[in-house]
């Protein structure tokens, strides 16, 4: 039987989730409380991890030992690096990578991890497939694309940064937690996907945009991750 861990960065990103599953257990690990439950016929583990690739990673590895999660679904907002995607459209990973690791003095890629043999971390072909379709149906007026979340421990608003993490790491969203959890998941040999809606554009503008317009795209990717999840 799937058991799906589900990860947000905040509270917004995971509130309206916990709000309508029916919630069995809570269980406080590291300063965060997992609600343990069903949503939507689904069994589900629902938690805020917390800002930081370093929370996230926490998180998916309690996930994996305590909860012994089948899949996870990391869902919340992000920057654009792709110009295809505005404020409000929606990407599914087909993967993510470190963009602030760099071992690049020892013949390591720029992102990669020494000794891990990739430098990116695929996501589940059918997890990907599942999100994409579902997408389509529950918020069929918004843009939805598969592409590359590209994570680390800033808020991109500089159109000068954004522009490395295009043309060095090919990117396609920027945040703070995804690459960690794919890390994590990849490591435990457990299927992932990671859903961002767009909240800014990861540039000058990003301050502005961002308080604006993350409570609209976090209820977006909430209402993808409760359709999605029956269909695991």
């Amino acid at each position: 039987m799937s058991k799906i861990g589900i990860i947000g960065a905040m509270e917004l990103e995971v509130e309206q989730l916990k709000s309508e599953m029916t919630v069995s257990n809570i269980v406080t690990r590291a300063g965060m409380e997992f609600h343990e439950g069903t949503l939507n016929d689904a069994s589900v583990v629902v938690v805020r991890c917390g800002i930081g690739k370093v929370n996230a990673a926490l998180c998916l590895q309690i996930l994996a030992d305590l909860f012994e999660v089948t899949h996870v679904i990391n869902t919340g907002v992000a920057g654009s690096l792709n110009a295809k995607l505005d404020i409000g459209d929606i990407l599914i990973s087909k993967d993510a990578l470190h963009h602030d690791m760099n071992v690049t003095i020892f013949g390591y890629q720029a992102g990669e991890v020494p000794q891990m043999g990739c430098r990116e971390f695929p996501a589940d072909d059918r997890l990907v497939k599942l999100a994409e379709d579902t997408c389509k149906k529950v918020n069929p007026d918004i843009n939805v694309c598969v592409g590359r979340v590209v994570s680390g421990d800033q808020f991109i608003s500089d159109k000068a940064v954004k522009e490395g993490l295009i043309s060095g790491f090919q990117g396609d969203c920027a945040e703070m937690e995804g690459a960690s959890i794919a890390h994590g998941a990849y490591l435990n040999q457990i299927p992932f996907v990671i859903i961002r809606a767009i909240s800014d554009k990861a540039d000058d503008s990003a301050e502005m945009d961002y308080p604006t317009f993350e409570a609209d795209a976090a209820k977006h990717s909430a209402a993808l991750v409760k359709a999605m999840i029956k269909n695991i």
